[in-house]
């Protein structure tokens, strides 16, 4: 016999409840109730109904590799461990040959998608990401390069001497596919001020999506949660996510991601908690009603966390990612390697009774060998940490 909303949800929460039975938008208000709320479980109930409506027990993954070509910025974030410092990691730039070097090293994996971010280094020029670009293409002809930042387009067109939107046209044409998230971090002028304020500012990162828009690159988007940022700015930074996908409607998913002050300037605030984790991509799937896909990220808030997370909206459990050098494991600048097979995720999606799906780029479904369809089992997602 099915359980009651009431009894899940509690008498408090259940006009938000209703909203989200109807298909309805949420408010700023109801917002800032889902993110103060004590009843977790709640939050994630009511967030695994838009999940399952959407997708089903469908979880997504993908099969990546991550590249950070260079660790030179000259930004200096307070929220940034990765960029070259002193008592921090060694300074480093590749050169096409590296590049290849590195594209080589998963030369027998079937790989779907390329992921490249680096620092802002003044000394690259124009032709540096052009050939990157064409660097990848030319190892590995079929896969989708995901690559560059908003803060990264507007320094590719600071060295190019040209808008954007010729940039952004620029390296389409040498093969760029679509545009990761990042660049802004938090939509807040007030944390953009404090945190990053050589950076764009808000309005500056979206004429970089709405330049993207019109050219008909996609684009992932991203919030990064858990540092000086308030509930409220939080609240706001999704509403004006949804309001921006309202009016490109290219973004292809939502990643709320988990700060780790870890050798950063921000190392006296705590770390993340999985309540936290949690919470936050049960909310950004309830209030993102116009974002198809919400994405949890592994690497941030641990393959258990992410494995919960599918049952708190969450429908993409990312990918194998290989490398990944923004954030490390307990400040570990040697350590480089995070990596889940293609046979781990499909394990970690299947012991949380999800369907895994390896997916292209636009959510397409890959099928690289016959797989016998799992029985979704019933359960109610409960509340961790």
């Amino acid at each position: 016999m099915p359980i009651a909303p009431e009894r899940i949800v509690g008498t408090d929460l259940m006009d938000i409840y209703r909203k989200v039975d109807l298909g309805e938008r949420l408010s700023f208000e109801d917002g800032m109730r889902l993110y103060a709320t004590p009843n977790l479980t709640a939050v994630g109930y009511m967030a695994n109904i838009v999940r399952e409506r959407r997708h089903g027990a469908k979880t997504y993954f993908v099969a990546n590799q991550h590249i950070n070509y260079t660790n030179i910025c000259n930004k200096f974030c307070k929220f940034c461990s990765f960029y070259a410092k002193k008592g921090g990691p060694a300074p480093y730039e590749m050169n096409m040959d590296q590049v290849r070097e590195r594209l080589g090293w998963h030369r027998d994996v079937d790989l779907t998608e390329i992921h490249m971010v680096g620092g802002i280094n003044p000394r690259l020029p124009y032709s540096y990401y052009m050939d990157l670009i064409r660097t990848v293409k030319e190892v590995r002809p079929e896969v989708h390069v995901k690559a560059f930042t908003a803060v990264e387009i507007t320094e590719i067109a600071r060295q190019g001497n040209c808008t954007v939107e010729q940039a952004l046209a620029d390296l389409m044409e040498a093969g760029l596919d679509s545009l990761p998230g990042g660049g802004i971090e938090i939509l807040s002028d007030r944390v953009h001020q404090e945190l990053f304020g050589k950076k764009l500012n808000g309005e500056e990162w979206k004429d970089v999506a709405r330049a993207a828009a019109k050219l008909g690159l996609k684009q992932y988007a991203t919030m990064l949660y858990g540092h000086i940022e308030t509930l409220e700015e939080r609240v706001n930074h999704l509403i004006q996510l949804r309001e921006l996908q309202d009016e490109t409607g290219h973004f292809l998913t939502m990643t709320p991601l988990s700060f780790h002050p870890e050798k950063t300037e921000l190392e006296h605030i705590a770390k993340p908690t999985a309540d936290m984790d949690l919470r936050g991509i049960a909310v950004t799937r309830l209030m993102l009603d116009n974002f198809e896909h919400i994405k949890s990220f592994w690497i941030m808030n641990t393959a258990p966390v992410t494995q919960m997370a599918l049952w708190y909206g969450a429908d993409d459990a990312d990918g194998c990612v290989h490398e990944y050098e923004i954030t490390y494991n307990d400040g570990d600048f040697g350590n480089k390697s995070q990596v889940l097979t293609r046979s781990n995720m499909i394990k970690l999606i299947e012991e949380v009774d999800r369907i895994p799906i390896e997916r292209d780029y636009l959510y397409n479904d890959i099928v690289r060998e016959a797989t016998v369809e799992k029985k979704r089992l019933t359960s109610i997602p409960v509340a961790v940490g």
